[in-house]
């Protein structure tokens, strides 16, 4: 671990994992192992980010975001590695809730909203409205999701925890209750 880290209460860091000086660390966090976060990266409480992650400077995890096994994030368009661009991050934002699944890529410059869900795999390329799920390459809106993960029927309803949505059409989902 670099200097100038914080780390909040209960956050757990597993072995071989790296963490970039001015990172910051909510509390209750669990860091699998190999990953490395930063530098100046804002990771919020509660978040899991498993085996193999990177999550590169410009990238902001709100609370309670689930990082599945190798996601991948960028921070740079048009890398190249003889022209010198972090001067062009594009930063990219994981809103609360939301799920990435294991082996998905996330292209830099782009939100991720509320309790979205990232299928394994998928490759996102532009903005997912909260509450979305969305999969393949590239990533494709295939239905809603409720906070507790399930899917919601056409009434936009949970069947597992009753919760009931509408349409809101700057962000995705609401919750009704």
């Amino acid at each position: 671990m670099d200097d100038h880290v914080t780390i909040g209460a209960g956050t757990r860091i597993w072995h071989f994992s790296h963490i970039m000086s001015g990172c910051v660390l909510g509390q209750d966090c669990n860091i699998g192992q190999n990953v490395v976060i930063g530098p100046e990266v804002s990771i919020g409480n509660r978040c899991r980010i498993q085996n193999n992650v990177s999550v590169y400077k410009g990238v902001t995890l709100e609370d309670e975001v689930f990082c599945g096994p190798s996601a991948v994030f960028t921070n740079v368009i048009n890398p190249r590695s003889h022209i010198p661009r972090m001067g062009q991050l594009r930063q990219t934002l994981v809103r609360k809730g939301a799920t990435l699944g294991a082996n998905c890529t996330v292209v830099c410059g782009i939100s991720i909203g509320r309790y979205a869900f990232i299928g394994a795999g998928a490759v996102v390329t532009v903005d997912v409205p909260d509450h979305s799920l969305v999969v393949g390459n590239p990533a494709r809106q295939k239905g809603w999701v409720c906070a507790c993960g399930e899917h919601l029927d056409d009434a936009l309803s949970c069947a597992a925890c009753k919760a009931r949505y509408y349409e809101n059409q700057s962000r995705g989902l609401a919750r009704i209750d």
